[in-house]
């Protein structure tokens, strides 16, 4: 599995988020700064994102983007599938009957795809939230966060 762009921004633009008080939206123009991150782009993100059902969009003035639901019961997996990222074993691969090592091989490469599914369903967006603030402890840093 490749990280793309569109999944590395998503994870950003939400992590973003969990820094921000509980409550307020924040502006697609305040993540983009924050994050450095092409505003344009992050909008058509966070669009899918709202889709997905995972922020939500408050409109007016002090409008914005906030989570759906708390940080814990976002996972990675439901980000990376809400903008389209796949997690599918490239290319798709069918065993020769005839060959046992094919079939060994096949084997190994379904159960590895199953368990990155596991993880990346497995971790949280309170998950990435927490070892960012490990970070900046350790950084020494209570400025803002860049992912």
């Amino acid at each position: 599995m490749k990280l793309t762009t569109r999944g590395h921004y998503s994870v950003k633009a939400l992590l973003d988020l969990c820094f921000q008080p509980p409550g307020q939206p924040t502006s697609i123009a305040a993540i983009a700064k924050r994050q450095d991150l092409p505003a344009p782009y992050l909008e058509k993100l966070l669009i899918e994102l709202r889709r997905a059902g995972l922020v939500v969009s408050v409109r007016g003035a002090q409008g914005g983007y906030q989570l759906a639901r708390p940080s814990a019961q976002i996972s990675l997996g439901q980000i990376l599938q809400a903008v389209g990222e796949t997690v599918e074993p490239l290319p798709r691969h069918t065993p020769d009957g005839a060959q046992a090592e094919d079939w060994v091989a096949f084997s190994v490469w379904n159960r590895l795809h199953q368990k990155m599914k596991e993880a990346l369903y497995g971790i949280s967006l309170e998950d990435l939230y927490y070892d960012a603030r490990s970070w900046q402890a350790a950084q020494g840093e209570e400025a803002s966060f860049i992912v």
